[in-house]
């Protein structure tokens, strides 16, 4: 009987300390993120570091972004025309098509795979730089590691992120246009019609937020989690930076999925 009494305050007391270490580094990650932005606007200085960053996480991520787009929009096209085929909707497919990436997929997608590959790559740097010290060593020479290390990474995230959905999406378009049009021989003119009666204004916006969200908040994820590889209770050294990097990458995975919920709760 004092078993059984003694499991639900258990399972209470486990939930409890779940919940406060959760909000706990909710509410930390946030004033991180509030720290890197501010820094955005201390000077020019900035910028050169901005530049390597758009080139790192953006053009280095582009081959990833088409060839991720393409494909998918092959495969939207592909179960969309037999899913419309059994009502005789197939001249429906271009919007089918088009408002599934914009809405949806081509921001999700395109900040899944940046992810994987700028955010683990953000992780781990600075993780590295934690653990040998080097962002000891820029405090010594009177250098901000957050505005040094956060600031142009977030700012070259909010720029690239809705661009490379921007391109995401329109290649996605381009390989329905394959799959529909060249192998199912769907009507061109209709294909296209569907796109540009059915897509609004408010359809594009919503994708630009999110991805403009999603950005913001991989980064924040991804630098937050190496710049304090050295706070894990879990391993150190070495360890320490991959398993920062893993939980980088499953962090900002959840977040994107769940932020992604609420947004179009907003946004619908």
């Amino acid at each position: 009987m004092t078993k059984l009494l003694t499991l639900p305050s258990a399972m209470c007391g486990f939930m409890g300390r779940w919940s406060m270490t959760a909000i706990d580094s909710v509410g930390e990650m946030t004033l991180f993120m509030l720290v890197g932005l501010s820094h955005i606007f201390c000077g020019a200085r900035i910028f050169p570091r901005t530049l390597q960053q758009l080139y790192a996480i953006g053009f280095k991520s582009l081959f990833v972004i088409l060839l991720i787009g393409i494909f998918c929009g092959m495969v939207l096209g592909l179960q969309g025309y037999y899913t419309l085929v059994q009502f005789g909707s197939v001249g429906l497919l271009g919007s089918a098509v088009s408002l599934s990436l914009i809405r949806e997929l081509g921001p999700v997608l395109t900040a899944i795979m940046l992810t994987g590959r700028a955010g683990s790559s953000m992780a781990a740097e600075i993780g590295v730089m934690r653990i040998t010290d080097q962002i000891d060593a820029l405090y010594v020479m009177d250098i901000n590691p957050m505005a040094y290390l956060v600031s142009p990474r977030l700012l070259a995230a909010m720029i690239s992120f809705p661009l490379l959905t921007a391109i995401f999406d329109v290649i996605g378009i381009v390989g329905g246009y394959l799959t529909g049009v060249l192998m199912l021989n769907i009507n061109e003119g209709a294909y296209f019609y569907r796109i540009a009666s059915s897509v609004t204004m408010s359809d594009l916006t919503g994708g630009f937020i999110k991805s403009f969200a999603f950005g913001l908040l991989v980064t924040t994820v991804c630098c937050h989690q190496g710049y304090n590889t050295h706070q894990r209770r879990d391993s150190v050294g070495p360890e320490a930076v991959g398993n920062a990097t893993t939980s980088a990458v499953v962090i900002s995975c959840v977040l994107i999925l769940a932020s992604d919920y609420v947004l179009t709760s907003f946004l619908l």
